[in-house]
């Protein structure tokens, strides 16, 4: 059965690197337009799991 995901939203998975790097879709960058060089904020809890933010602190 495919997932039926609304436009605004996305949903797919990505693989951490040897580096530890891992890269944001094509269609997620789109959607945000974000561009090469934009800072992002990286927010981690573990119990409620990781997120992107734009801005920087």
């Amino acid at each position: 059965m495919k997932l039926k995901i609304p436009r605004d939203k996305f949903m797919g998975q990505v693989q951490v690197g040897e580096e530890g790097q891992i890269v944001i879709p094509k269609e997620v960058r789109e959607m945000f337009k974000i561009e090469p060089g934009e800072k992002l904020l990286f927010l981690a809890d573990k119990k409620k799991g990781m997120a992107l933010q734009r801005g920087a602190l």
